[in-house]
């Protein structure tokens, strides 16, 4: 269902395109649920990886669909680039959630009753027909539907009480297209803490029109109290962004941010290497597509560059760098720029210990992440230069 290589993705896009006009528009809330016809272009976990770009799909939705027809798909592609940004301005908000994380996973092992709690809510026993649905299917899956997404986080926060962080570590661990951006902001987003006082409350009237298959007799929490102020501060602004040294001899590092460096401008490749498995701790299903993913990224980069694919220790990830550069006699390593979160810690490691690592930043990212220092309101004014290409 979900492509893990980039000709899949490929493929899946040009399949979608038809349907992303005004049929996404009027349709994309609806959801019949897993074997039904999806409203959706089941994109977004090929986008996350970058095994096709935003640029790839909006260049294909204006060239199919043009900006009228296609404006709410297009929106929603923009939306993951303005989460991040905002979020690169802000990286203490997304240590600050993980800090929050691990003290509350901590308490759950000593409280029982949040800990019951939890417990059912992740494994689907809540007795609310539509959580429990999802919960299921975001497991089996690895993906929800948008709007079920919101609903999910909207009862987890309101009905059931608990802390959204652990909400978004649920998601975050199972979602194949979750990263450490969109998913944050958008559990913040409907807890009232993204925008200050702004909730979002899910409906047991609008679920059943949107999807059909739930009865929703449980009920609901009416009222959406915010929680309280979390200010993020003003943003810092967007790093400068690394110059790559034409001159220099340079190896290609993969890293699940972004699995098609080769379709950008490089210097001469002369090595290319990927890490050996992803970091972190993945539900199976997310991690099964992510090295997938990689795989497919490596063998295109080493074609592309005519050299042999290495796989380098992650166990040992800066002594099998350090090992590789110096094999290759690399003066520069290019990687896709990883903004926030794991992969972006793990660049940040390499650099630290000396390896000269060089992030390759794409233009579409290099238009929008500096735009995202507001709300998306202000957002949308950047979406015209970047489908102008």
């Amino acid at each position: 269902m979900f492509a893990a290589t980039r000709a899949d993705a490929l493929a899946a896009l040009e399949d979608f395109l038809p349907r992303a006009g005004r049929a996404y528009a009027s349709r994309r809330n609806h959801d019949g649920g897993p074997g039904t016809e999806r409203t959706t272009s089941l994109l977004s976990p090929a986008i996350r990886r970058k095994l096709i770009s935003e640029a790839d799909v909006a260049e294909r939705v204006m060239a199919t669909q043009g900006a009228a027809a296609g404006e709410k798909f297009l929106q929603e592609v923009c939306w993951r680039s303005y989460w991040v940004g905002w979020l690169m301005q802000r990286p203490h908000v997304w240590t600050r959630c993980r800090e929050e994380l691990a003290a509350l996973l901590a308490r759950t092992d000593l409280d029982r009753a949040p800990q019951r709690r939890y417990a059912a809510a992740i494994a689907g026993e809540t007795g609310i027909d539509a959580f429990d649905a999802w919960a299921r299917e975001l497991v089996e899956t690895g993906w929800l539907h948008n709007h079920a997404r919101m609903n999910f986080a909207s009862i987890w926060i309101f009905t059931l009480k608990l802390p959204w962080q652990l909400g978004a570590h649920f998601f975050y661990r199972h979602l194949l297209d979750a990263c450490p951006a969109s998913n944050t902001l958008s559990w913040r987003w409907v807890a009232g803490l993204q925008t200050a006082g702004k909730t979002y409350l899910a409906n047991a009237e609008a679920i059943r029109q949107m999807h059909p298959r739930f009865r929703l007799e449980a009920s609901l929490a009416r009222v959406a109290q915010p929680l309280p102020i979390d200010d993020p501060g003003p943003p810092r602004g967007i790093p400068r962004a690394d110059v790559i040294d034409s001159e220099k001899r340079t190896g290609l590092f993969l890293t699940t941010a972004d699995l098609s460096p080769e379709t950008q401008i490089l210097p001469p490749i002369v090595a290319v290497a990927a890490t050996s498995r992803i970091g972190g701790d993945p539900a199976p299903l997310k991690r099964a597509h992510a090295e997938a993913a990689l795989a497919d990224g490596l063998a295109r980069a080493a074609s592309h560059a005519r050299a042999a694919p290495e796989h380098l220790n992650e166990d040992h990830p800066v002594e099998a760098m350090r090992a590789w550069v110096a094999r290759h006699g690399l003066e520069q390593v290019i990687t896709g720029e990883a903004a926030i979160g794991p992969e972006a810690a793990r660049i940040a490691a390499l650099r630290a210990a000396g390896i000269p690592i060089v992030q390759l930043r794409r233009r579409w990212d290099a238009v929008a992440w500096p735009e995202a220092s507001k709300g998306f309101f202000n957002f949308k004014g950047v979406i015209p230069k970047l489908l102008a290409g």
